[in-house]
């Protein structure tokens, strides 16, 4: 159902409710299984040239595919480029991130069903849980005490790179918890209840941006770790990184990929001071 056709009011409502109850099961239990096969191995390519590239033009002619064929079709075309030689790194940032933020427009432009929009992501979702097993070798645990919490907030109902942030930072040894639509008051209670070294706010709804500095003042308030370092991400951060800054934040990245790296020197900037202040 399109946003802009007409029907009665409480009939709208129903079908919102069986809407945002599709996304909480897909994204509240069906993800956190798809991706608990990911616990060991790096993602972070190794130095050099990359062997292949997704282009722009890919990622506009995969996005649609996730609204027309089924999840298996979708992993044939995926593992051609797997055979091209695209890492599942790559695959991950710059191809179904992308995709999923490509439905989330149509979304926005009244281009798609919400309910088609969330099956398109769950169908995404489907081929990273198919192609998780081949993915990572050897073991990473240089980070293996860190513990981060990624979160998207109230009225962000599709939250997918929330689950590509997850899933890049545990694949590298980091512990993670993840939360979907949450409110600012649980977000205050899960960090106080538990000590992280780094959340990461992803938004993807304006209307939070206005909010944000109170939410980030909140959280370091609230933190059982008086040092967490607080990231931001989403499309308004890609498109003004100094926005982060502004409003409190320690950083911000414009992928999965960059995130890792930024967060480690943000918790080891962080560490440092904390050994010096106890050193003198």
């Amino acid at each position: 159902m399109m946003r802009g056709a007409t029907m009665p009011d409480r009939k709208v409502e129903a079908v919102n409710e069986q809407a945002r109850s599709l996304t909480r099961l897909i994204e509240g239990e069906i993800i956190p299984r798809l991706l608990a096969a990911h616990t060991s191995g790096p993602l972070l390519e190794s130095v050099g040239e990359p062997l292949s590239m997704i282009t722009a033009e890919e990622v506009a002619a995969f996005a649609p595919l996730a609204l027309q064929v089924e999840a298996d079709e979708l992993l044939q075309h995926v593992e051609g480029l797997v055979a091209r030689g695209i890492s599942y790194e790559m695959l991950l940032v710059d191809l179904l991130a992308p995709a999923a933020r490509h439905l989330g427009e149509l979304w926005d432009d009244d281009r798609c069903d919400f309910v088609d929009v969330t099956m398109g992501l769950w169908r995404l979702q489907e081929v990273v849980h198919e192609l998780s097993g081949s993915s990572r070798t050897g073991v990473h645990d240089d980070h293996r005490f860190r513990r981060a919490l990624f979160a998207s907030l109230e009225g962000d109902q599709h939250s997918f790179g929330t689950v590509v942030v997850d899933e890049m930072f545990s694949a590298n040894g980091w512990l993670t918890d993840r939360l979907n639509e949450v409110s600012t008051d649980e977000l205050f209670r899960y960090v106080r209840a538990e000590a992280f070294d780094l959340i990461g706010l992803t938004i993807t709804c304006d209307c939070h941006i206005a909010a944000l500095p109170s939410i980030v003042r909140g959280v370091r308030a609230s933190s059982r770790n008086p040092r967490i370092c607080v990231m931001v991400g989403g499309r308004v951060f890609a498109q003004n990184a100094d926005l982060a800054a502004a409003i409190g934040a320690d950083g911000t990245a414009p992928d999965a990929r960059v995130a890792v790296r930024v967060a480690g020197e943000l918790v080891d900037a962080v560490a440092r001071e904390a050994v010096s202040a106890m050193t003198g």
